[in-house]
């Protein structure tokens, strides 16, 4: 059952969709390798990124085939035990029921942006605040109460459970949003570009648009000579118009920012606040802004942090500079 289902993750080349990407096998592996007297399985659905809700989607659809995932990581690891970390705005979206008699426990709180990051989940679960901790140790090695520890999220335990069945396809979830679309949640082939996702989905816009790719908060931005590239990181696309204002999105996401990071680091505390206060002003000195973006890049303690310029410096350069 162990290598069945190990070999059918890497011959699906699954990989993870909280954002990293990372292959779906080799955290398995890495789990199983680590000996042990008591294992855990953590089932992140905290989803705290902003204007996302996939994971809202699949629960109050899926729910069953979620929790079908999380019975194979149980069977599959010995000695185990499973959390389900779950935004507690989701709470009434899970039949409770389905996990009697399984060794699984729901963990309810709403950590926002910080609590989707595996470390900070694995704090809050052992009572701690929500903030990364150092690595190495990874949490396959040494995560909740010191134990090896496997952490997926919500899409990927559907997947786990579709490949199990041999149903799986190499599909993904999209979520699409914007002010002058439809937009919605959509399952689709895995690698498709932006342009393809949009005009399937009937959300390419008639007008001048951009796009916001992989993240609500940290995506890219794309114009439309990028929009043959792939849809990585979340999934995520935000459709913009070129008549929208691009100061309130980068208001929208800095505020976002500002209340959603741990405080645990001064770079993206203090960083991410005074960027905030240059965007009010609508006036950039692009030099102390590059100042700041790369101070985020070089000191954050978290990837979360290092994220930080990447949807200003894109915007910055891609739309308002060329306006």
């Amino acid at each position: 059952m162990k290598t069945d289902i190990i070999q059918k993750l890497k011959e699906a080349n699954l990989k993870g969709r909280g954002g990293a990407g990372f292959p779906t096998y080799l955290k398995w592996e890495s789990v199983l390798k680590n000996n042990s007297s008591k294992k855990y399985i953590i089932c992140n659905a905290a989803e705290g990124e902003l204007d996302l809700a996939k994971d809202k989607y699949i629960l109050e659809n899926y729910f069953d085939e979620v929790i079908s995932g999380i019975k194979i990581a149980l069977e599959t690891i010995d000695n185990s035990s499973a959390y389900i970390y779950l935004n507690k705005k989701y709470s009434s979206l899970v039949d409770k029921k389905i996990i009697e008699g399984l060794d699984i426990t729901i963990i309810e709180e709403d950590t926002g942006y910080i609590g989707g990051e595996e470390s900070s989940a694995i704090n809050f679960i052992e009572g701690k605040n929500p903030e990364p901790r150092k690595r190495p140790p990874f949490v396959s090695e040494k995560g909740l109460f010191d134990m090896p520890t496997l952490v997926n999220n919500v899409e990927t335990f559907y997947y786990i459970s579709k490949i199990n069945k041999g149903e799986y396809s190499n599909e993904r979830f999209y979520m699409i949003v914007g002010e002058k679309i439809k937009g919605g949640v959509y399952e689709l082939k895995d690698e498709m570009s932006i342009r393809e996702i949009l005009k399937l989905t009937n959300n390419y816009l008639e007008i001048p648009f951009y796009v916001q790719v992989g993240g609500g908060a940290v995506g890219e931005i794309m114009i439309e000579k990028e929009f043959d590239n792939l849809v990585s990181g979340e999934g995520f696309i935000r459709v913009i118009s070129y008549e929208e204002d691009p100061y309130l999105l980068m208001e929208k996401w800095a505020e976002f920012l500002i209340n959603g990071n741990c405080d645990k680091c001064t770079a993206c505390r203090e960083g991410t606040y005074r960027i905030l206060e240059m965007i009010k002003t609508r006036k950039l000195d692009l030099k102390v802004l590059e100042e700041m973006f790369l101070t985020l890049e070089k000191t954050s303690f978290c990837a979360l942090g290092k994220s930080i310029p990447t949807p200003f410096r894109s915007l910055i350069n891609k739309v308002i500079l060329n306006d």
